[in-house]
């Protein structure tokens, strides 16, 4: 049975010495607090704290208890399991009608007998659709038609998508850690997702997601929500909690438009704010991405939605053909896919802008850090197809064509062994009379590609204060260069791209 509680039953399977914990932890607890007060007392500050330290070790539950602190996987005991995939159930919002058109991404990044979950339908498939093993299985949603549903302009489905989380809590299946919510047309790259997740202690009340990109749809719908199609993550006990709730919600909030919405209002009313992560992409932009990809955030990726309402994110490529191609290098090293470096060519006055796994930009100038850092402003507000505002820093992409950079798009991806890899990005074949003709250009435009090396990204290195890596131009021969080779790799310190 599924327990109601902060903790539940299921949690025996990761602790077979929960009961025994459960009938002497009272009494640990009262002589924990009892010693100390009597370090307190007795102003033994060395003895004391190395005898402090050692109860605590000896009951981390304790410690846990009275010092209310958060706490992730790598500060609980090593008998512990850490987070990962078995402990997320999916719940994916579709439509019979739909799911075969966008099925394919899904497709994209479910694994099988690995990852758990459904998509939830609002009917039964056609009786002639066969539905193959690749994809998750899925559930009907139950009836809604109890609830009401007053704005306008928006669909009775988000009634039936916000009880997704409800309806897959009450399935009760065991060593469920976190819901995560997203929809039939959402991206996830679970890897980096289960490192996210891995930060927060799950027997906590979390909310965690991120907002739209464009202003005008916060404004309109909420700051203070996580996106549902850029998808959200609701820890056991938070669910626990919302389920009961969330019938009352639906009713209450019936004018509002989305499912995210009225969950969020649900979690208003328990008292839990949305944790942002800046990797879930809700990807409310018109146009094309490439921009905001380009100058992705320091955070792991987790998740891309609206594809269907973007531009293909590699030029003369299907949408899935070119996220088939992002996988590929995201596979080959997760944490570091989008990550974004920038270097100098001191000896040419270049500046060289690297997006990981997708994009290399040559400017035959040198370009402040701050620009380079800045997203070129390839792409429109969701709503209203205007030039801003975001909820990140853009710069136009300039008219002049001679202070445009020079695209390069993935080509290739390997692993060279010892944890190296090394991507290849080739020049994007721009239209005739599209290039900059001046002569200072040219060797710029003789480059036809790059090649970057990088050890594989360290997944620790989110758990500390970030910051964005370091690359370096290790130039060839005097005389023109076709081929430029870059080096990723940490900072060193007191470094900076910017030389003294």
């Amino acid at each position: 049975m599924v327990g109601s509680g902060m903790f539940s039953s299921r949690e025996v399977i990761h602790d077979p010495f929960k009961a025994w914990k459960s009938m002497v932890f009272p009494t640990k607890l009262a002589g924990y607090a009892a010693f100390s007060l009597f370090c307190t007392i007795a102003s033994i500050s060395f003895v004391c704290y190395a005898a402090f330290s050692t109860y605590s070790l000896r009951c981390p539950e304790c410690h846990r208890m009275i010092s209310h602190q958060k706490v992730s996987d790598a500060d609980i005991s090593p008998a512990y399991e850490k987070t990962n995939i078995s402990h997320i159930l999916f719940g994916i919002g579709g439509s019979a009608k739909t799911w075969q058109k966008r099925r394919y991404y899904t497709e994209l990044w479910w694994k099988p007998n690995v990852s758990r979950g459904f998509v939830w339908l609002d009917e039964e498939p056609h009786k002639n659709v066969t539905w193959p093993e690749t994809l998750p299985p899925f559930k009907v949603s139950g009836d809604t038609s109890r609830f009401n549903y007053t704005c306008w302009y928006g669909k009775r489905s988000a009634i039936r998508i916000a009880r997704i989380v409800k309806e897959s809590f009450e399935l009760g299946l065991d060593n469920v850690r976190w819901f995560v919510m997203g929809d039939d047309d959402t991206v996830f790259f679970t890897e980096n997702l289960i490192n996210v997740l891995a930060k927060y202690d799950h027997n906590q009340m979390y909310y965690i997601g991120g907002n739209s990109e464009s202003v005008e749809q916060d404004v309109i719908h909420s700051y203070t929500m996580a996106y549902g199609g850029g998808g959200y993550a609701i820890s056991y006990p938070l669910a626990a909690e919302l389920v009961r709730v969330l019938d009352g919600c639906i009713d209450r909030y019936a004018h509002f438009f989305g499912s995210d919405q009225k969950v969020q209002g649900c979690l208003s009313e328990i008292g839990v704010p949305v944790t942002k992560e800046l990797g879930f992409h809700q990807v409310d932009i018109r146009g094309n991405p490439y921009g905001l990809l380009a100058a992705h955030p320091l955070a792991p990726l987790v998740s891309l939605h609206h594809l269907d309402y973007v531009e293909s994110i590699f030029p003369n490529r299907t949408q899935i053909d070119s996220l088939k191609t992002l996988i590929r290098a995201y596979e080959t090293d997760p944490n570091r896919a989008l990550q974004h470096s920038f270097c100098y060519d001191l000896r040419r006055n270049w500046s060289v802008s690297v997006s990981w796994g997708y994009s290399v930009q040559l400017y035959p100038s040198l370009e402040t850090a701050k620009i380079l850092e800045t997203a070129l402003r390839t792409f429109r507000t969701w709503r209203s197809w205007s030039d801003k505002p975001f909820t990140f820093n853009t710069r136009p992409v300039s008219t002049d064509r001679c202070k445009k950079p020079i695209l390069y798009f993935l080509d290739r991806v390997e692993r060279l062994g010892s944890g190296q890899t090394l991507t290849t990005y080739k020049k994007y074949e721009y239209q005739r009379g599209m290039e900059c003709d001046r002569v200072e250009y040219a060797p710029a435009l003789a480059v036809g590609s790059f090649n970057v090396s990088a050890s594989n990204f360290d997944p620790d290195l989110w758990k500390k204060a970030p910051r964005r890596q370091c690359c370096e131009i290790i130039n060839g021969e005097d005389g023109v260069d076709t081929v430029i080779q870059v080096k990723i790799r940490g900072c060193n310190r007191f470094q900076s791209v910017t030389p003294p």
